[in-house]
């Protein structure tokens, strides 16, 4: 095993609370295991369950198979046909897993911030199990942001100048908060597109809003964001909404494609709405990392889960 800085962790919900340092040991622990690197060996069973409250394809089975490449055991879990459909509370879901013997829980969920209920306990409360985010309504999804921030140190090797656009549906996308705050922090220049009126004020103090065709030339890396057609209940602008329009708009087509550096990148968190954030055709091109943020995504959650492991002293884990 390389002689790594390894992270601990009592639960990974966010990224906000994390130091520099701890990103960048995280990024190069995910390398090392994709390079082959031997897993940590577990000493007692540990036992983990997905409990994914909103449609996942890529996070959900990428959670599943990094934890069964750490040598996890996994519990089945289906929302569909379980008790919150009878009013169980998300805590109470979470004491009952406790009391089965599930050791950690990874969890998406529509409410922002639902994981304060699991890991800030009351004098009353006795919850012990492990929570790992994988997406929290609008708010967080720290383990997109941190497979992004690898997909992006692997290509240039560093952050700091880097130049990133984040494009699109910004107000309503939880990839985009983590994204602009922990890139801000790691040096690089965050700037921001796509329509007005799914911006918001706030995310100034990250970056500068831009019309797109002024940031093509100049980025390094070109970030796109999904329309959040799911999160547009009671938008005016989501009755009146055109792919055509928007693709022609904020979308990159091949006349922006072309007009790209040559060693800018193109990230997309997934899924794509082909011809409109992106032309097609374009998705597997040389320099779009779709798939290669979907293959480092195991890996990083390989890291994220190990350091939790090793904060709760799971596996035989220190």
């Amino acid at each position: 095993m390389e002689n790594l800085n390894l992270v601990s962790l009592p639960h990974f919900v966010s990224v906000e609370n994390l130091h520099v340092d701890e990103v960048e040991a995280l990024i190069k622990r995910a390398e090392y295991f994709k390079k082959g690197g031997a897993t940590p060996r577990l000493t007692k069973p540990v036992y983990v369950t997905n409990m994914f409250f909103e449609d996942s394809s890529r996070t959900h089975t990428s959670f599943e198979m990094a934890e069964r490449k750490l040598g996890l055991t996994v519990i089945p879990f289906d929302p569909a046909h379980s008790s919150v459909n009878k009013g169980e509370t998300l805590y109470d879901t979470s004491l009952i897993m406790n009391a089965l013997g599930v050791d950690l829980e990874v969890i998406r969920h529509s409410q922002n911030e639902y994981y304060n209920d699991l890991i800030n306990l009351k004098e009353h409360q006795h919850l012990n199990i492990g929570v790992i985010n994988a997406g929290d309504g609008s708010g967080q999804h720290p383990s997109q942001c941190m497979l992004d921030m690898m997909t992006i140190h692997e290509h240039f090797g560093h952050f700091k100048g880097l130049k990133v656009a984040i494009v699109g549906d910004i107000t309503n996308s939880r990839v985009a908060k983590s994204n602009m705050e922990l890139l801000t922090r790691l040096g690089a220049e965050v700037y921001f597109s796509g329509p007005s009126y799914w911006y918001d004020k706030k995310f100034d103090k990250y970056g500068k809003y831009e019309e797109l065709d002024k940031l093509i030339p100049d980025m390094d890396v070109m970030m796109l964001l999904r329309v959040q057609h799911e999160r547009h209940a009671g938008d005016p602008n989501e009755e009146k909404f055109d792919a055509k329009a928007y693709h022609e708009k904020y979308g990159i087509n091949h006349k922006r494609y072309n007009e790209l550096k040559p060693d800018t990148i193109i990230m997309h968190p997934g899924p794509i709405n082909h011809d409109v954030e992106l032309s097609g055709d374009l998705v597997e091109s040389d320099k779009c990392m779709f798939v290669r943020q979907m293959q480092n995504g195991v890996f990083m959650r390989m890291a994220m889960i190990e350091a939790v492991l090793r904060g709760r002293k799971l596996g035989g884990l220190e």
